[in-house]
């Protein structure tokens, strides 16, 4: 079993912005704007769309691409302790959505 500190997992659409070259800049969450302030991590995962829909269109686009960002964000630009939030966007979404908040 690993423990893991204070987790707090959330499904909360948030408004991300990123710089010109694609990578999250700042989140805002709660009407707070948190500043990205290290490096952030990118990765996808499969979403399996059959468990969820009847039918698959074709030329319906990207069904399985889960697409994920790790980022460690402090409040503003302030000296805040980082805190760490997983964003997600769903194959065929525009909404970002905070998958989770970690300390």
């Amino acid at each position: 079993m690993t423990a893991v500190a204070n987790e707090t997992t959330l499904d909360v659409a948030v408004d991300v912005r990123f710089t010109p070259a694609g990578t999250p800049l700042a989140v805002r969450h709660e009407g707070r704007i948190w500043a990205v302030a290290a490096d952030p991590v990118h990765w996808f995962a499969r979403d399996a769309w059959w468990d969820t829909q009847s039918t698959a269109a074709v030329g319906g686009g990207d069904l399985v691409s889960i697409e994920f960002w790790r980022v460690q964000v402090r409040l503003g630009p302030s000296n805040s302790a980082l805190r760490t939030f997983t964003l997600r966007r769903n194959p065929l979404s525009t909404q970002w959505l905070l998958d989770n908040i970690s300390d």
